[in-house]
């Protein structure tokens, strides 16, 4: 590997704590000889960060939300990345394009665009006229400039290739293989797991009330735009006794809570391209922790789950539906064993370790 091109940063606005995708991108791409520089976002009960094989830089920043925290963190942005030496320049999403694109361009450096969603048809912007527009504009202008870059799923990558004719490849959101005993595992468990981003478009105005109709406890592991109204809703049901939300939880953590609980929750809105075409991290987690799930049967859920039988899949968010399919799953113990079964097949394929072989070809091609 040359070292002429071996210096990548790469930039995000989220708490790098809670970041398990940039974790194993840089975590793999450390290993292979890079020296990787991973930036986020400090907030004020921010942990330590673990000690990771890459390095990472933390903005701190006095506005916490909207238009005057993204102006505060990408001004800051820039000029860090203006004044530190980089060979690659990697823009994850959006919400940090600008600065990448205006200090790679200054400095003649090569850039790269991880557009991990596409990030104009998330719920929370499409259903804002003004602010859909503005982050239309940002990609409309910047996409452009960033010939080099992957995605996570086909629909994204066809649809930015139809949008602005680039030709970006597809990294999956695969977790590290890991091996559980999953023989009798979950058979006794008494709580379903929603693993991700609190946010909107992700149906917890009606997973909550559907959580009346269901004889077990919820645990919601994350935080997001939607975690307040989430809270509003679980009290509104008076149902504290049966969900907990347990805010921001350590990667390391999930791993040793989530195959322990019956059954996983993977569930969107139609509204957005973003939500209808997504393919989540925790799709896959579920599936190495070896716990069968309820998820939308989205086209890139389905495609994966006609092969792999991993999922019971849903054609809608309606709260009797999703009541319906976790009583499904909980009671229909011949299927659930079925699903489970399938899940520990599957995640000797699905996993990042055969992933990643991707994204260092990617990166050598980079770099030539």
């Amino acid at each position: 590997m040359s070292d002429e091109f071996s210096k990548i940063v790469f930039t995000v606005t989220n708490d790098l704590n809670y970041d398990q995708r940039m974790q194993r991108i840089c975590t793999s791409l450390s290993n292979a000889g890079f020296a990787i520089m991973l930036v986020g976002r400090r907030l004020n009960n921010s942990l330590q960060l673990p000690n990771f094989n890459f390095n990472a830089k933390r903005i701190k920043c006095v506005f916490n939300k909207g238009f005057l925290f993204y102006s505060e963190y990408n001004i800051k942005l820039f000029f860090f990345l203006l004044t530190n030496k980089f060979d690659v320049y990697g823009a994850i999403d959006l919400d940090t394009i600008a600065p990448n694109y205006f200090a790679s361009a200054l400095k003649r450096k090569k850039r790269m665009y991880d557009a991990h969603e596409l990030f104009t048809e998330q719920k929370e912007i499409i259903t804002r006229p003004l602010v859909h527009k503005f982050w239309l504009s940002i990609e409309q202008f910047f996409v452009p400039k960033f010939k080099k870059g992957y995605t996570v799923n086909i629909f994204i990558q066809q649809e930015l290739n139809r949008r602005y004719n680039v030709n970006y490849s597809i990294i999956r959101n695969l977790p590290v293989k890991i091996q559980f005993n999953t023989t009798i595992q979950n058979t006794n468990s008494n709580f379903i797991i929603y693993q991700g981003a609190v946010n909107e478009g992700r149906s917890f105005e009606t997973l909550i009330p559907a959580m009346l109709q269901v004889n077990c406890k919820l645990l919601i592991c994350g935080k997001g735009n939607f975690f307040e109204q989430t809270k509003q809703l679980i009290y509104q049901h008076q149902l504290q006794h049966k969900i907990e939300l347990r805010g921001y939880v350590n990667p390391d953590d999930l791993i040793t809570i989530t195959p322990t609980a019956s059954i996983g929750l993977t569930l969107f809105e139609k509204t957005g391209l973003n939500q209808y075409y997504s393919l989540s991290n925790r799709f896959f987690d579920y599936i190495m922790a070896g716990i069968p799930q309820v998820c939308v049967g989205y086209p890139e859920y389905k495609a994966i789950n006609d092969i792999h039988q991993i999922a019971l899949l849903i054609n809608d968010t309606d709260e009797s539906t999703i009541a319906d399919a976790i009583n499904e799953l909980l009671n229909n113990k011949e299927l659930y064993r079925q699903l489970q079964n399938n899940c520990i097949k599957a995640r000797e394929l699905l996993n990042w370790e055969n992933e990643e072989k991707d994204l260092l070809q990617f990166w050598k091609n980079v770099i030539q």
